[in-house]
Parts: C-alpha cells; sequence; structure tokens
C-alpha cells in the first residue's frame, strides 16, 4: 500500500516500538493531523474476549465531556409526548410510521443517530437488514431505545457515542477532532477507557486490553500503553 507524503512525514515523528502514554500519544496526534480537513482522532482498543459467544460481548454507550466535533443528525420515531419532546430537544426529524415508510421505502439514511420509544420497537424492528449493517439500529444499551426520548436526543447532540466490538474484537470509536487539543481528546479517551474497562464481561479470562491504538483519520497508529488503564 502506498501512503501519501504527509502520511510519511507524520509516521516519521511515531516510535512504533514505543507504548505511549495517553496525553503524549494525543499531543503526537495532533502534530500528525496535516490534512487539509479537521481530522477525527479515532482509538481502537483490542480486547481479550471472544465476541461469538454472548456472554463475552462489550457493548455501551457514553457522552464525550467535549463531544465529537461533529454535527448530529438525530431523528426519532415516536408518538404524542414523547414527540414533542424530541422536537424540543431539537431532533432534526420526528414522526412514527410516515417516518418509518420513509426509510424503508425510499431508503432515506441521511441521519447518525435514530432514538425511539420502547413501544415502537416492533415496527422499527422491521427496519433491521437496512439500519443493522450501518450501525443505526436503535438498542436499550447504547439508550437509543428509551421512554425519556429527549434525553436521548440531548445527550446524542452532546456526543454521544456507543461502542461495541467487531468480528475481530476491536472497539472503533471517535474521540474528538485534531483541532480539540491533546487536553481535551485526552478527557474523552479517559471516559471511553473507563467505560470499557467497567464493562469487562465476567466471563473474560486473562489480559482485557489486549492493545489500544490512537489515529488521525490519515495518519499512523500511535501504540497506548494500556496497563494504565486497569485492563
Amino acid at each position: 500500500m502506498k501512503h501519501g507524503k504527509h502520511y510519511v512525514d507524520s509516521a516519521k515523528l511515531v516510535d512504533r516500538s514505543k507504548l505511549y502514554e495517553a496525553d503524549e500519544a494525543l499531543s503526537l496526534c495532533c502534530q500528525t493531523a496535516k490534512a487539509k480537513f479537521d481530522e477525527t482522532v479515532e482509538l481502537h482498543v483490542r480486547l481479550g474476549v471472544d465476541s461469538r459467544h454472548a456472554d463475552q460481548q462489550v457493548r455501551g454507550a457514553v457522552v464525550l465531556p467535549h463531544g465529537t466535533g461533529k454535527n448530529v443528525r438525530v431523528i426519532a420515531i415516536c408518538k404524542g409526548d414523547a414527540a414533542k419532546a424530541a422536537e424540543e430537544a431539537g431532533a432534526m426529524m420526528v414522526g412514527d410510521a410516515d417516518l418509518i415508510a420513509k426509510i424503508q421505502n425510499e431508503g432515506f439514511i441521511d441521519f447518525d443517530v435514530l432514538v425511539t420509544t420502547p413501544d415502537m420497537m416492533g415496527q422499527v424492528g422491521r427496519l433491521g437488514k437496512i439500519l443493522g449493517p450501518r450501525g443505526l439500529m436503535p438498542n436499550p444499551k447504547a439508550g437509543t431505545v428509551t421512554p425519556d426520548i429527549g434525553k436521548a436526543v440531548t445527550e446524542a447532540k452532546a456526543g454521544k457515542i456507543e461502542y461495541r466490538l467487531d468480528k475481530q474484537n476491536i472497539i472503533h470509536v471517535p474521540v474528538g477532532k485534531a483541532s480539540f487539543g491533546p487536553e481535551k481528546l485526552g478527557d474523552n479517551l479517559r471516559v471511553v477507557m473507563d467505560a470499557i474497562v467497567k464493562a469487562k464481561p465476567a466471563a473474560a479470562k486473562g489480559q482485557y486490553i489486549k492493545s489500544a491504538t490512537v489515529a488521525t483519520t490519515m495518519g499512523p497508529g500511535i501504540k497506548l500503553n494500556g496497563a494504565k488503564f486497569g485492563g
């Protein structure tokens, strides 16, 4: 794979054999962000669990103290008072059967988060084939299926992110933008790592955090000292 000049220059700043402390790694991240846009800083955590087993799943959601730096487009599928609460909280679009039909029949997926109330899940469940592969399906563990729809919309817009294992037992999450600087990125990263450590399944054996890496959208991976997070 051929990398561009920016990547090659950035990679020279990183010692690939070293495990960096979070603050130093994030400071390096900000230095390696040389793209013309404000790059996202991503965290990748490999866990010592087996995602094929139900009792070793790791999934949840946290509100990043400084947000994601992204304008989050939230839609809500709900009725009555919940619909009113969603509108007041700033949802981009609110509806029930009409919004379900828009997603199902028109392929509407121009949003980042879908929140809904438990009474609507019977109908929303039919959207699984469309929303599931894109990671947009609402889920109680992520706080996106809840009676308190106003709070769900507010948190999503404020920078609530969901973390979950992929098939390789790795969690990939954004922790902000390079423009945030190391301090704010550090606050966000620690909140995510604390949540992942607390979510350790009882069935997990041996070393829980196998590795942790941070990288900007276009930059090289920087390895973190995962032991510092209690994994």
